[in-house]
């Protein structure tokens, strides 16, 4: 066992090359999981259909484990493909072009997606990731699977390009606790290749830096955005999309909310023209917990009016609130 696990700083660079590039390129592409450039790019004349949406102080949940907080959010809601109109029913009915937005992901959201999603399978080759900021720095611990679960860390620094992109900077890596020299002769090889093939799209090079128009990985809808500044509060990320001066903002209400105006807009058998509909948070005290897949159990609890103008207000309950009890013996077992 010992001779299985011993090795030199040039050795664990070979053995564990493909691994953590695979898992850099993906960590990235997490950490701004709604920034991406849409595989499926709205139609043309579909931006003609797009309804304006405004979203504050909104935790936006894609599973059970894994959530974002959206603190400020505009744009527009614009279907996608075939369809013609965006529908609540059909996540992938739609995608979110921001103009503007502030958008934090935890840290254990983020190991969440990478534990839970990416390299969830038996035979993956990366198991027990955890993730943490130390000293400005993103750091991320894991286990070899597939090399007798060999230890492996790395740091990196992240910023914005200037067209919008993200930029990883490798600042340490190691294997069994032996530094690898550095970020691109630990990954030269394996990147270019996965470039050129196209299995990594919208990964370039740029000396010892990788330079990402990301790709999605998370379930929609998928949220489009150019991001201008990345920072660490306390163990979260936050992104800044499209103009930082959360001042100009003109919020149509106080509290939490969701806003969608303008166009036809799905709303489970309610199709609504000239759309005017904001769901409302019936506790404002807290963030306005929302899980699109549940979203009419949400809607249920709650209650909705009917402005004179015929315009649609949903005052829905957060769902971490739904059913406490059974969320809480749920927990006790795990």
């Amino acid at each position: 066992m010992q001779s299985q696990i011993s090795c030199n700083s040039f050795f664990c660079a070979r053995i564990t090359r493909s691994s953590i590039c695979r898992l850099l390129c993906t960590v990235v592409s997490i950490l701004i999981p709604l920034v991406l450039k849409a595989q499926t790019q709205p139609a043309p004349n579909n931006q003609n259909a797009r309804v304006r949406v405004q979203m504050r102080n909104v935790m936006y949940h894609f599973s059970d484990s894994v959530v974002v907080h959206i603190e400020t959010l505009n744009g527009n809601v614009v279907p996608v493909g075939e369809n013609k109109i965006p529908a609540f029913d059909d996540a992938k009915s739609f995608d979110i072009q921001i103009s503007s937005a502030r958008i934090a992901i935890s840290t254990s959201s983020l190991a969440n997606v990478l534990n839970s999603y990416v390299f969830a399978r038996p035979d993956a080759p990366l198991k027990g990731i955890s993730v943490s900021i130390e000293k400005g720095m993103l750091k991320i611990k894991g286990k070899l699977h597939s090399k007798g679960d060999l230890p492996f860390e790395t740091d990196g620094v992240l910023s914005p390009t200037p067209d919008g992109k993200i930029r990883l900077h490798g600042k340490k890596i190691k294997a069994l606790h032996v530094p690898v020299k550095g970020l691109m002769d630990l990954l030269n090889v394996e990147i270019g290749d996965l470039v050129k093939t196209g299995k990594v799209p919208g990964v370039t090079i740029d000396q010892n830096d990788l330079i990402l128009d990301l790709e999605k990985i998370l379930p929609p809808p998928h949220i489009q955005g150019k991001v201008t500044s990345i920072r660490f509060e306390g163990d979260t990320l936050v992104q800044t999309f499209g103009s930082a001066d959360a001042k100009s903002i003109k919020y149509l209400r106080v509290g939490n909310y969701m806003s969608y105006h303008g166009n036809t807009l799905c709303f489970g058998k309610l199709t609504m023209s000239d759309a005017d509909m904001i769901l409302i948070d019936m506790n404002p005290a807290d963030p306005f917990d929302f899980f699109l897949d549940h979203y009419k159990e949400q809607v249920s609890a709650g209650y909705t009016k009917i402005t004179p103008e015929l315009g649609l207000r949903v005052y829905v309950k957060d769902f971490n609130k739904l059913h406490p009890r059974q969320r809480a013996q749920k927990t006790v077992k795990q």
